[in-house]
């Protein structure tokens, strides 16, 4: 009976691994804990949303008055936003998007809840005053 060596054994799940990472986007760890989110910053009379590569909105609640105009900016990691059905909803933004930047104006008073379809645990809020 022929008897493999422990790294003969681990060397195929250690090529799995790593390209599991490398599909994934090959996001670092961070052993003292998430990334700071970024600063939201102003876009014209709106503010902007990150859909940052650590699979977060930042911020992940936003509040305007009606007829402001929100950028959701993309990264390098593809995102969506796909809004709750409501009166007075913007439209969805479809796709698999990476570095771009799309705006929407809310011009409904509302509380808007929204949830990116390719990560469904990232979820987001605009209030709009």
């Amino acid at each position: 009976m022929r008897r493999l060596s422990l790294s003969a054994l681990l060397a195929p799940l250690s090529t799995i691994a790593l390209a599991g990472a490398i599909a994934c986007g090959g996001s670092s760890y961070n052993a003292t804990g998430p990334n700071p989110s970024p600063t939201p910053t102003p876009s014209g009379n709106g503010m902007t949303v990150q859909a940052t590569p650590s699979l977060a909105f930042s911020p992940d609640s936003l509040t305007i008055q009606s007829g402001a105009t929100v950028t959701f900016a993309f990264g390098s990691v593809a995102h969506n936003v796909y809004f709750d059905p409501q009166s007075g909803t913007p439209a969805d933004i479809t796709g698999d998007n990476a570095n771009v930047n799309v705006t929407r104006t809310f011009s409904t008073a509302g509380t808007y809840h929204y949830t990116c379809h390719i990560h469904p645990f990232m979820h987001g809020t605009v209030v709009v005053k």
